[in-house]
């Protein structure tokens, strides 16, 4: 009875050591902590941006003679009470912070939703004209809108809304940079196999959009919803061109401050800090789904 040899066992191959290479090397589970020059640089970023808000508030509670000085003082005063008064005294700040909480909200809202719903549109629907459309819709972003202003003041003329909220409101509901972030963001975050699944479900279309567009679109939603917002707050030329001094945005009742020979710049300060403060809240309310939707957005790929 013949038996079968074994086969050669080979040696196992000479592996060469890793080699180690200098430097930083990041692993899985392991946090990498920024050096002493990115903390350095980043808080001179920081101090360099919240600067022009510090100094509001110094100038905002000193008196006009401390700002004459040189060099000024850079420690808050003891005046900032007083000059809120002298603000509330030459111009009807509350009705202002009233007008531009309306029209600013009136607008984030419908900007919000129309853009949103172009979006998903231009996105995800089929229909004939769709890229000509979007063509149009982008190429109107190149014109300046101080071209359409006179025609657009005939037509509210017409219209009898000239020192009326919705001559401010009523243009500012969509703007094409909004339809066309809300699109862009739809086709990098909704896949179509959601909708198409949720077609196979029996969904139509507005269900679909108030279902499973609206949920994924938020992030996108809040920061659309942010730049509309700081930007019907702080809009100074349509508004002071439709409304009077009788019905102002905070825009318009700032430049009835200060009024005189010699400006008060301590009271203009005051009053831009009041201004200032909504939007401030805003950021603090959106801020942290902004963050938390790009951080969602980073984390998929």
């Amino acid at each position: 009875m013949t038996t079968l040899a074994d086969p050669p066992v080979t040696p196992p191959a000479h592996r060469e050591p890793p080699v180690r290479r200098r430097g930083r090397k990041s692993r899985a589970g392991r946090t990498n902590h920024a050096g002493k020059l990115t903390y350095a640089i980043l808080t001179v970023a920081v101090l360099v941006s919240a600067f022009p808000f510090y100094w509001t508030i110094v100038a905002a509670s000193r008196s006009n003679a401390d700002l004459a000085q040189v060099p000024p003082s850079l420690l808050p005063g003891p005046n900032l009470l007083r000059n809120f008064e002298a603000v509330l005294e030459e111009a009807d700040i509350g009705k202002a912070l009233l007008n531009s909480f309306i029209v600013s909200g009136s607008i984030t809202v419908g900007t919000v939703l129309c853009c949103t719903l172009a979006g998903f549109a231009f996105a995800k629907l089929r229909f004939r004209g769709r890229g000509a459309l979007l063509a149009i819709t982008v190429g109107t972003m190149m014109i300046p809108p101080q071209l359409g202003v006179i025609p657009l003041f005939m037509l509210i003329a017409e219209l009898q809304w000239v020192n009326q909220l919705q001559a401010v409101i009523l243009p500012g509901l969509v703007s094409a940079f909004g339809v066309f972030f809300m699109r862009q963001y739809l086709v990098q975050s909704l896949p179509d196999e959601l909708i198409e699944a949720a077609r196979v479900d029996g969904a139509s279309t507005a269900r679909i959009f108030w279902s499973i567009v609206v949920p994924v679109a938020r992030p996108g939603m809040s920061v659309l919803g942010l730049l509309t917002f700081m930007a019907a707050w702080n809009d100074f030329f349509w508004p002071i061109v439709a409304l009077s001094s009788s019905e102002p945005t905070v825009q318009v009742a700032l430049r009835q401050l200060g009024g005189g020979y010699v400006h008060d710049q301590s009271v203009i300060m005051a009053g831009t800090l009041l201004g200032t403060l909504p939007v401030l809240l805003v950021f603090g309310l959106l801020g942290r789904q902004i963050v938390g939707g790009i951080m969602q957005g980073a984390v998929k790929g």
